[in-house]
């Protein structure tokens, strides 16, 4: 074997085991593909939950302790609608009606955490709207995530 052949093989041991290295620390690659779907699909629920959420409170004067309940559901359907046809390859549940039932009871527990989150931003640490909500979508999301995998969407 010449040396260059030889390194070369060493080459492509070395990328293998880092690429191996690399995958165990990320996890499966099918659990990857499902968190980067999963931040596509709620990155468009979020477009639709701020959007609603301003149009209500600045647009229409609804409180925001009113309009981030309608906002929230709104891009709760999204993510619903974008969960069961993209995002998770198995679903736990069979049953269509049962699994739209928990996916809305663990939206509840996003929902408490996210108007939580957005009023202890707003009325304590006198954050605007805009990063309140955003503080509130990102802890909700962590949330929503984490539940919607172990309950629904886990072999």
């Amino acid at each position: 074997m010449s040396q260059r052949t030889c390194e070369q093989e060493e080459f492509n041991i070395q990328t293998q085991r880092t690429s191996r290295r690399t995958s165990r620390r990320l996890g499966s690659g099918a659990l990857s593909g499902e968190l980067f779907r999963y931040l596509a699909v709620s990155a468009a629920a979020l477009t639709v939950d701020f959007c609603l959420l301003f149009l209500l409170s600045q647009g229409l004067g609804t409180h925001y302790l009113l309009a981030n309940p309608i906002a929230f559901a709104l891009g709760a359907l999204v993510a619903y609608v974008g969960s069961v046809h993209w995002v998770f390859g198995h679903r736990r549940v069979s049953r269509k009606g049962l699994e739209l039932a928990i996916f809305i009871a663990i939206g509840v527990g996003g929902l408490a955490v996210n108007e939580g989150f957005l009023w202890l931003g707003i009325e304590f640490a006198a954050l605007s709207l805009f990063y309140a909500k955003a503080a509130a979508a990102t802890t909700s999301f962590g949330f929503n995530f984490i539940v919607r995998k172990m309950v629904l969407f886990s072999a």
